[in-house]
């Protein structure tokens, strides 16, 4: 038995599978156990922390094993030296990318606390994972002992070729860029776009981005350099509520003050009992003109984010109507008189 346990190649299975158990209860026991006690807690912080770093301590002691089985007994010094730096390069890419996803979560959970429920832009989360992973590269490049200077002087100059070959792929990832630090447009916002195309922003990528259509529910994909270059009417900015106008006409024979007294009635007993409008801010009625058969008005109510003018104008033209019949006053037709050849004439209403 003694003999068994003086062999190196004992010695050094014993060493591999004894990281290997400890990675796993660590895994599976202890880190297992941790996370459900942080999904107890109130901070989300904790959990995106034990969520980055999941797999990276069993890499570790199964690499500590392995490095610990080379320095029993005498090795090849070629085998060594090449297995201790592909160990080195594993240890170090595993805490590279349990930084890019640490990071990575950084950036959403701080978007998230920032403006509600809204994840940060997909390109704002890539970016950052990719400025971590290219530091972790050159560091790990630097530890195999090779030249950074002169990669990246190659890397410069094979650059400006990629740049002229990726000329619209370079230009709609600055685009993207420029859209999320100018912070106009935002993810939840609901655009218009010169083009046409309105809905609400659900991401910034890379190369676009995309615009949930509305009511169909249908997703857009908008270069980002069209976006950047586009007229764009931003109706959740600087606030989410808005005013709605609703256009009226009533008779020449109406009582203007009467028909003003009606409209607010109907419009605040509205903008407080539907959901989506906003009570605290007075409606408004304005006239503006004398049409062909109607003096028109302009009826404003504030609703509380561009889908609720929806409802709101629903219900307020079906108890504007209802109220105007019972108040008697009258939205005319538009009356047309037709002089027939010969001398005759005829009336027609509505068109």
């Amino acid at each position: 038995m003694t003999e068994l346990l003086d062999n190196p190649w004992v010695q050094r299975l014993g060493f591999v599978f004894g990281g290997f158990v400890l990675g796993v209860l660590l895994e599976f026991v202890i880190i297992r156990r941790i996370h459900k006690l942080a999904e107890q807690t109130r901070f989300k912080w904790d959990d995106m922390l034990i969520g980055s770093i999941r797999g990276v301590g069993t890499i570790w002691l199964v690499a500590g094993g392995l490095y610990l089985a080379l320095n029993v007994g005498a090795l090849d010094p070629l085998l060594v030296n090449t297995t201790r730096s592909v160990l080195m390069v594993i240890v170090l890419g595993s805490a590279v990318i349990a930084v890019m996803r640490v990071v990575g979560g950084a950036v959403e959970m701080v978007s998230g606390r920032a403006g509600g429920t809204i994840k940060s832009p997909t390109l704002v989360v890539n970016l950052a994972r990719i400025a971590v992973g290219v530091l972790g590269l050159f560091i790990i490049l630097q530890n195999l002992g090779i030249d950074i200077t002169a990669l990246i002087t190659a890397l410069g100059i094979g650059g400006i070729a990629i740049a002229l070959a990726l000329q619209d792929t370079l230009g709609n990832l600055f685009a993207g860029v420029q859209i999320i630090l100018s912070r106009q447009v935002r993810q939840g916002n609901y655009i218009c776009l010169s083009s046409g195309e309105e809905g609400w922003v659900t991401d910034v990528k890379g190369r676009n981005t995309t615009i949930q259509t509305f009511p169909d529910g249908n997703l857009v994909t908008v270069p980002n350099s069209l976006l950047a270059s586009s007229i764009v009417k931003n109706f959740s900015m600087p606030r989410k509520a808005l005013w709605v106008t609703l256009e009226v006409g009533v008779s020449y024979d109406s009582d203007l003050e009467h028909v003003e007294v009606v409209a607010l009635e109907v419009a605040k007993e509205v903008l407080g009992e539907v959901d989506g409008g906003v009570p605290g801010e007075d409606p408004i009625v304005r006239y503006h003109t004398f049409g062909d058969s109607s003096i028109n008005f302009d009826m404003r109510m504030m609703v509380r984010e561009f889908q609720s003018q929806g409802p709101v104008k629903h219900e307020f033209i079906k108890r504007l109507h209802q109220r105007f019949n019972d108040e008697g006053i009258e939205i005319p037709f538009p009356i047309r008189t037709v002089m027939m050849e010969g001398g005759g004439e005829s009336t027609v209403e509505g068109g």
